[in-house]
């Protein structure tokens, strides 16, 4: 997959939706809204997270980016 991006907490809402567009329902999950009416939610990772008091970021970041590492791999193996 080319142009994949690691996320960190100062990784956009917007790239993390436009990316990996399945992320969208975990982050909903953990409390980090992603869309609004239908548009991206502005702003980083992070600001978003304290904005709903998410305490758990890194932990999330995490599991995230093993999303995305267990997509890769399950395209790769086909």
């Amino acid at each position: 997959m080319s142009g994949d991006i690691t996320i960190k907490p100062d990784t956009t809402i917007e790239e993390i939706v436009e990316k990996y567009p399945e992320l969208v329902r975990p982050l909903m999950e953990y409390g980090i809204q992603c869309m609004a009416c239908g548009e991206p939610v502005w702003g980083t990772l992070q600001e978003n997270a304290r904005r709903k008091g998410v305490p758990n970021l890194d932990e999330i970041v995490g599991k995230l980016n093993e999303m995305v590492s267990r997509k890769k791999q399950d395209k790769n193996e086909k």
